[in-house]
């Protein structure tokens, strides 16, 4: 067994530490998961959206540990409140739609055939989640995996090791099964062991591009359904007929927010010629105004980053872009210790051949080109190894879907970035990976189709 342990980046401390289950125990958990999900299975599907939306209840009386410990963990400023609202959102939404999204499709129902496509659910899901919306990410597959009669086996980041364990909590008290949902701490190699060994029945794995291959080589060869949403460098487009203050108020948000650790973030902005002066100009004192500091503090609007590895990939980005020829606007801060707490920063005179603009930063760093025409930040938006979202800002909506349409994306976006609707398929292209989460097309992705062809005597 080896340790995990969570480093707060508000001092550097072990904030939470656990050890990992031995290969045995991990074996035992599938077997336990196994086992429960037929009896969950066969329970009515409102028996499982009831039990679902209990917890979601349990988790909306403790949204002040939820949001303490949020801080301690990854460093989100308590004045945002955790992450209820998403979680809420999300959640409701996917238990709104369960019936109809798992009914059966009906192809004939005549007094010479019953034909129809049902689903099954596909057994035990294993989720492996990300730290950076630790709740929201998590439940994404959680929630809808349960309703549709799978049991699931949570692998939570280290970083955020505690949040599994809340919500683990937050099922059982609400009256969900123990071996039908577990959070379990592993180490990457039983991970590998396990997924290799065929014990899970479907992967959803978020993360980097890394541990997404690592993900898709352990299954290799089993036949496991394996969904990824990997790494990002979504861009935005000003274009010339924008409205200035919307834009800059959408994109920078977008860029910033939970200090730019945000999958679907906005890292690369493209200006139209006409009004990229001024959007700078007014970009630069959008980041000024943030206030960076301990993320405790309700003053504070940013805070550290969640390890000082990210921050230092962060500061070597924008260190290598400013020895090839761009321009740093941000003056470091006072609260910038060299560490995790790092200044926000906006770059100019940027161009592809830099990291910055290629490499997913995932941190309070966006540069800004200008660009003549649509023609021109079409190619530059595409540009990419990765394909997540891609915001648009004008006033044209005509416009921005026949950009859309071309943009090599999972996500398109028109005068707003940096959000995930419920009701729409959470999906990429490229690099990013591969998956369906939310929407009714979240339900297919967690079950499988089965036929029935029925010749009637």
């Amino acid at each position: 067994m080896t340790t995990v342990k969570c480093i707060s980046p508000i001092d550097g401390s072990v904030y939470a530490e656990r050890e990992t289950l031995s290969t045995e125990a991990a074996q035992d958990a599938v077997a336990r998961a196994r086992r429960a999900q037929k009896a969950w299975a066969a329970r009515p599907l409102q028996e499982r959206v009831d039990l679902v939306m209990a917890a979601l209840k349990e988790i909306e009386n403790s949204t002040d540990r939820m949001t303490e410990e949020l801080a301690h963990q990854m460093g989100r400023p308590v004045r945002y409140g955790g992450e209820f609202g998403g979680l809420q959102e999300r959640t409701s939404h996917m238990a709104k739609i369960a019936a109809d999204a798992l009914a059966p499709k009906v192809i004939e129902d005549s007094a010479a055939f019953s034909r129809k496509i049902m689903r099954e659910p596909h057994g035990v899901v294993f989720v492996v989640a990300p730290w950076n919306y630790p709740y929201m990410t998590a439940n994404n597959t959680i929630a809808p995996a349960l309703i549709a009669g799978n049991s699931v086996i949570l692998k939570h980041a280290s970083q955020t090791i505690l949040v599994g364990e809340h919500l683990a909590d937050a099922y059982r008290a609400a009256g969900v099964p123990e071996d039908v949902f577990q959070n379990v701490v592993l180490s990457h190699d039983t991970t590998s062991a396990l997924i290799a060994d065929n014990a899970f029945d479907f992967v959803n794995f978020t993360g980097s591009v890394g541990g997404g291959q690592a993900m898709e080589r352990a299954a290799a060869g089993t036949f496991t359904g394996v969904a990824t949403e990997l790494g990002g460098k979504d861009p935005a487009y000003v274009r010339a007929d924008a409205n200035l203050d919307t834009a800059v108020d959408g994109v920078m948000d977008g860029a910033m927010f939970n200090a730019g650790q945000c999958c679907c973030g906005i890292e690369r902005i493209y200006v139209h010629e006409s009004l990229y002066d001024a959007f700078v100009e007014k970009a630069v004192a959008w980041v000024n105004n943030l206030n960076l500091g301990n993320p405790l503090d309700q003053a504070t609007t940013l805070g550290p980053m969640a390890n000082v590895r990210f921050a230092n990939e962060v500061r070597a980005q924008i260190d290598e872009a400013v020895a090839a020829g761009a321009k740093a606007h941000i003056e470091k801060m006072d609260a910038d210790d060299g560490g995790a707490y790092l200044t926000p920063q906006v770059l100019t005179d940027v161009t592809h051949e830099m990291r910055v603009m290629r490499d997913e930063s995932f941190g309070p760093v966006v540069g800004i080109m200008p660009v003549k025409d649509d023609e021109e930040a079409i190619a530059l938006m595409n540009d990419s190894q990765f394909g997540l979202t891609a915001a648009i800002f004008t006033a044209d909506a005509e416009a921005a879907e026949a950009i859309g349409q071309r943009l090599e994306t999972g996500t398109v976006f028109m005068n707003r970035a940096d959000y995930l609707d419920p009701a729409l398929c959470w999906t990429g292209c490229k690099q990013t990976g591969r998956g369906a989460g939310l929407s009714e097309l979240g339900y297919h992705a967690l079950t499988r189709p089965k036929s029935y062809h029925l010749k009637k005597a």
